[in-house]
């Protein structure tokens, strides 16, 4: 009987990772909690909503799809690939279901039968292809593995950087704020602007404000990598900007992808690329003390920041349906983002400090 292939702990990591993130979307805003009277189950008989739209069955569908993916390589594969597939996609399906009961005490969701069907439907697709390609992609003989080992700190917390590098991602996805801005504290405690929009003053705060968070992502990103090599942390940013101009085309009218690409953010890019290309050559405790100084001067100016009212001209689609709720995952993923890294580097500093110093 052949032996069991080696499992990475990365597919756990990441399918609790993702399931936390759906429990978020599907709860979110989580506020005016109260019971409607109405029986918990009474969605599962109810017709097909009136309401519901061809862009929420698919973003039901797709929702669910990284998820089943990830979890049929977190399940042991001595219980088969058939019976993880079934497996994978029953533990979905009850999250799925959990949520939807849930929302019945939520005024502002409303709990739909189509919608569990569109999530396991999802989940199944996903743990077909996990079940197929996952554990080739996840197992310590897979490229996945290899890369990881080769390039990224080992253990928990070198998954969990992934993790931080996978949320920052997805936090791109918010078009309404500055080119990688996060950590606006003014929208989670629900704090005034402090200064008003001016344009010169704008271009010039936006300006340093984009070229500091490259400075502190580039080196967050270096800080949790065995090598040097400066090309990991220059697809980090690509595929950054390409989520930025993915978002922008598809909530803003008439689709402008590069609409976030202002004067304040060019003259940002050049000169936080330079800045960063300098501090890649730095020693390393250096560039793990000047990426938590660059994180947290990126936050302050985040939160200074004026409203730019251009970012409201042509705004569209996130006020409907799961629009909005996938919206409020971006908000929340980016405005939490700089301070889960800060406390990431200071672990990594404090509790990991010899992966700084045997490069």
């Amino acid at each position: 009987m052949p032996l069991a292939r080696a499992v990475s702990s990365l597919p756990r990591h990441l399918a609790f990772a993702y399931g936390l993130l759906i429990v978020y979307a599907c709860l979110h805003p989580l506020t005016g909690w109260r019971p409607t009277g109405l029986p918990l189950l009474d969605f599962l008989a109810a017709p097909w909503p009136k309401y519901y739209r061809s862009a929420d069955i698919v973003l039901n569908v797709l929702g669910f799809l990284p998820f089943g993916f990830v979890l049929a390589p977190a399940l042991p594969q001595r219980i088969g690939r058939a019976a993880g597939v079934a497996v994978a996609t029953l533990i979905a399906a009850l999250l799925s279901f959990s949520m939807e009961v849930t929302q019945n005490f939520l005024p502002t969701r409303v709990p739909s039968n189509v919608d569990l069907a569109c999530n396991t439907t999802g989940a199944l697709l996903g743990a077909l292809a996990g079940a197929r390609w996952g554990h080739p992609l996840f197992d310590q003989s897979g490229w996945m593995h290899r890369w990881r080992s080769a390039r990224i700190i080992p253990g928990h917390m070198g998954d969990l950087g992934l993790i931080l590098l996978g949320l920052w991602l997805l936090a791109q996805f918010t078009p309404d704020r500055v080119l990688f801005g996060s950590g606006d504290l003014r929208q989670l405690l629900g704090l005034p602007t402090p200064l008003h929009f001016e344009p010169e003053r704008y271009i010039l705060l936006e300006t340093v404000q984009v070229a500091i968070t490259i400075v502190g992502v580039g080196l967050f990103a270096r800080c949790m990598m065995r090598s040097g090599s400066p090309w990991p942390v220059a697809l980090l940013l690509l595929l950054g900007m390409g989520a930025k101009s993915v978002a922008t085309a598809s909530f803003y009218i008439p689709g402008e992808a590069l609409l976030w690409l202002t004067p304040g953010t060019r003259q940002g890019l050049l000169l936080g690329l330079l800045v960063l290309a300098a501090a890649l050559l730095m020693a390393s405790v250096l560039q793990h003390a000047f990426a938590g100084v660059a994180l947290l001067a990126a936050t302050s100016l985040t939160n200074l920041l004026p409203e730019n009212p251009y970012f409201e001209v042509g705004h569209h689609m996130l006020g409907q349906g799961n629009f909005l709720n996938f919206h409020g995952l971006t908000e929340l993923s980016a405005n939490l983002w700089p301070f889960l890294a800060l406390a990431y580097l200071s672990a990594v500093g404090l509790w990991r400090g010899e992966h700084l110093t045997r490069r």
